[in-house]
């Protein structure tokens, strides 16, 4: 079999541009499908040492939790706070005269709860939470400290790995929760202090057409995005290249696959649980 593949260049001219083509199409697949191969052999061995290590991961659960959903609070403030403002003056001006007012509270409440709340907040978290990640594993790889977890008899995706998906699982619905409370907040007072909505009109929208799955379906949404963010983010860093370039490398590449991941899973949480949302 060995000389079978031909070089390129050994083809005719006219031939070469098409089977340089096809061969970068084929190498690309095989990149996607081996990438995808070695992500599911890393979620196998993350399940099974979360099923066998209780007594490695359980003690450093608590300390991801508090980085990861105590520590971010501030800034999911900010980023709710300022979207619930900006949605309730752009639907207040947008509206058509005759409108009732109230929709400005329906509006606020079904963009922030179903869509924004979630997606923001994961995306903003996936460059605090999920660049640190990253780097902190990436770090630890490139300095062999990995190595020597193994040589200690821990198993390392028990003690880094595992930790940070159970907290991230567990903080990123609390987070959400306070997001959407601070984001239908602030909408409430931006509307009744800079527009000309009463309290009782934003009060009978925000009840409008409500059911408990609408905050059901954020709290999906927000479980999905925070085991996306830990799980993307770990394994980058795992796999991390050699030297603090590799580190870089991996912790950008961390960021964009995980913000891809949180748009396909969105779209694809959307397409099933539509359906479901009338009140």
């Amino acid at each position: 079999m060995h000389g079978s593949h031909r070089n390129t260049e050994e083809f005719p001219v006219v031939q070469r541009t098409g089977i340089r083509f096809f061969r970068t199409i084929g190498r690309v697949g095989a990149d996607i499908f081996s990438g995808i191969g070695e992500r599911v052999y890393f979620l196998r061995d993350t399940l099974r040492a979360f099923a066998t290590e209780f007594r490695t991961y359980g003690p450093l659960t608590a300390a991801q939790m508090r980085r990861i959903g105590v520590d971010s609070l501030p800034l999911t403030a900010i980023v709710a706070a300022f979207i619930g403002s900006v949605i309730a003056l752009q639907t207040r001006y947008q509206l058509f005269p005759g409108v009732q007012l109230s929709v400005v509270g329906l509006i606020s409440r079904q963009m922030i709860i179903l869509e924004l709340g979630p997606l923001l907040t994961g995306l903003v978290l996936t460059g605090r939470v999920g660049a640190r990640i990253t780097a902190e594993i990436g770090t630890m790889r490139v300095t062999e400290q990995i190595d020597a977890l193994e040589t200690l008899s821990y198993d390392p995706l028990a003690y880094l790995v595992v930790p940070r998906l159970i907290a991230s699982i567990i903080m990123l619905p609390l987070l959400v929760i306070f997001a959407n409370a601070v984001g239908v907040g602030m909408a409430y007072i931006t509307a009744v202090t800079a527009t000309d909505v009463s309290f009782a009109q934003f009060s009978e929208g925000l009840r409008l057409s409500y059911n408990f799955f609408q905050i059901a379906y954020s709290l999906i949404k927000a479980t999905i995005f925070g085991a996306a963010i830990a799980f993307f983010c770990s394994y980058e860093g795992y796999v991390t290249d050699v030297g603090a370039e590799g580190v870089g490398r991996s912790t950008a590449s961390a960021v964009v696959v995980t913000s891809v991941a949180i748009l396909v899973l969105d779209a694809l949480t959307a397409s099933i649980l539509a359906n479901q949302l009338q009140g």
